[in-house]
């Protein structure tokens, strides 16, 4: 957004009287509330978020205390180009420096403590593996080529598989790929073309995270926990224990409108009178739905109940009532190639591994980013972050994280799935990997681990066609507005924070119609400097003249023969 359209909006007429129901109390709903106030000027007691569960946040989560051991399903990497984001966290206060805002602080942060990794890649029991290149060969750049200039209605739902060799799941850029995205071999190569465009200013860096960012504490203590704060004290009303089971939706030839909305209140059923004067906002769909939790004795058990699976039950039951409001099982309806698993390590009194990292990557905790375990049969990797990682958490503990992306299968040195470890086997299989197996009988006791097995966790990434999200707004549509991964958004990317605040953003103007703009999609892929940057990274940082970076970028694409 150019300084020229910064501007203040004007209130609308009757904003006063309007009311907004937010469905869901993620980031998208928080984000729309937040907009809705400042850019809308509705009232904040006029906003209703509701939310199923007993805590706001949504999939951006982090919980527990040192004697139970600590609990982050997973978390969001950040980059500097996140333009809606930060417009969010730049008026957002910081709960240490009311006279400062979030996005102040996360920006000394990283300026004083950058993320700049010197082990990406493990292997041979905590041995450094080479992650110097992408390890691209020709016909995988050509095919990397193909892929950013191909028409979105020609990739269709074609797979990452159907559209690269094989050779290309073995070379490091998939092993930093998949670390950093978390993608299968089977998940959409559609989505794999919008990261490549969207943040292809980072490729050059994507050996050593050069360019990723991260927060004080975990995001929820850094991110949610602000904004809420914020909106409480605004006066929007924030109910929890509220389900949405359903909406009546008007639909004629030109119009869409909310009608009303049924919840389920402490077991009872109500229903909300909406009128096309009033707002709602729903979040269709969460990676993280239907979640459960293990402990260290305990395995965490796949949720496969299709009957009872919150926002995506709700996004079904809109979804019957017209075909602008998309397709859910296209993204919910094979649990077994959208689930994986994660475990979060609450270590006390006992720095033994923290020390042991140290010395194998060279990094100081919350200044490496994500360690992949090439010859893990899982698939692993982990996360030592920034410390403390919990506003509560003693100074004689440390935390850590660590997932697989291959639950189904027996582990190297634990001989049983990862779907059915406990989190002290999930942790001893990970010890093995980093070296540290000799040691598994001494380090445990000091540990709680809490293992995290979510069934739609990729479940964006699945393969789709137009039509199979929602609009933002979809077509003739007075009232109603989707939110967050699973609304469509042209040329951003799903699995990032910044999807689900462009969403709010896209709804809150538009449903108001806002004289703003929306913060537009950085697009680096037109600035000549960050092309020839990642062209000369896919070739292995090879010295060579401009013509011939241009050419192999071009070669066998329509333009060069």
């Amino acid at each position: 957004m150019k300084n020229y359209e910064r501007v203040n909006t004007v209130p609308q007429a009757d904003i006063k009287n309007k009311k907004a129901y937010l469905v869901g109390g993620g980031i998208g709903s928080l984000a729309s509330a937040a907009f809705l106030i400042r850019d809308g000027h509705m009232p904040a007691k006029n906003i209703h978020i509701l939310e199923e569960s007993n805590v706001f946040g949504g999939s951006m989560d982090g919980a527990g205390n040192a004697e139970e051991g600590y609990i982050a399903r997973g978390g969001r990497e950040l980059e500097s180009r996140m333009e809606c984001l930060y417009d969010l966290f730049g008026f957002i206060p910081s709960l240490t420096s009311p006279d400062r805002t979030v996005l102040d602080e996360f920006r000394e942060l990283n300026i004083a403590e950058p993320i700049k990794s010197h082990c990406r890649l493990v292997e041979n029991k905590g041995q450094k593996a080479d992650f110097s290149t992408l390890g691209l060969e020709l016909e995988d750049i050509i095919s990397l080529n193909k892929l950013v200039l191909a028409h979105d209605d020609e990739i269709g739902a074609a797979t990452c598989e159907q559209w690269f060799k094989p050779h290309f799941f073995e070379t490091n850029f998939w092993y930093f790929w998949r670390s950093m995205f978390a993608f299968e071999n089977w998940h959409s190569v559609l989505e794999v073309k919008r990261y490549m465009v969207r943040f292809m200013h980072l490729i050059g860096g994507m050996n050593q995270l050069d360019g990723i960012l991260h927060t004080e504490y975990n995001q929820y203590d850094s991110l949610i926990l602000p904004l809420i704060t914020w909106l409480k004290k605004q006066g929007v009303v924030m109910e929890l224990g509220v389900q949405v089971i359903d909406m009546d939706i008007k639909i004629t030839e030109d119009e869409k409108t909310v009608e009303r909305i049924y919840i389920k209140r402490k077991g009872h059923e109500e229903v909300i009178e909406t009128t096309e004067n009033d707002l709602v906002f729903v979040t269709n769909g969460s990676m993280t739905e239907n979640s459960t939790l293990g402990d260290t004795h305990t395995p965490a058990l796949l949720n496969r109940n299709q009957k009872e699976r919150g926002c995506w039950s709700l996004w079904e039951n809109i979804a019957k009532q017209s075909p602008d409001f998309g397709h859910p099982e296209v993204f919910a309806g094979d649990i077994d190639k959208t689930k994986w698993l994660s475990f979060t390590v609450t270590i006390t009194d006992n720095t033994s591994v923290f020390d042991h990292l140290l010395d194998l990557t060279g990094d100081e905790p919350g200044m490496g980013g994500v360690v992949t375990i090439k010859d893990s049969s899982w698939l692993m990797s982990w996360v030592t972050p920034k410390q403390p990682h919990f506003i509560n958490q003693p100074e004689n503990v440390q935390v850590m994280w660590a997932y697989g992306l291959f639950p189904d299968k027996v582990g190297d040195f634990v001989n049983k799935k990862m779907s059915d470890c406990t989190g002290a086997e999930l942790f001893t299989e990970l010890l093995y990997h980093m070296g540290l197996g000799d040691k598994v009988d001494e380090i445990l006791p000091s540990c709680k681990v809490i293992p995290c097995m979510m069934p739609y966790i990729t479940s964006q990434f699945m393969p789709r066609k137009k039509g199979d999200r929602p609009e933002v707004i979809p077509n003739g549509c007075t009232n109603l507005a989707f939110l967050g991964q699973f609304a469509e958004i042209p040329n951003d990317c799903v699995f990032t924070v910044e999807y689900s605040v462009r969403s709010a953003i896209m709804a809150v103007y538009g449903l108001l119609k806002l004289d703003k703009e929306v913060p537009p999609v950085y697009e680096g892929q037109y600035d000549v400097r960050v092309l020839l940057n990642a062209v000369k990274t896919m070739l292995g940082n090879r010295e060579i003249s401009i013509d011939r970076m241009i050419g192999k970028l071009l070669f066998n694409t329509g333009i060069i023969k």
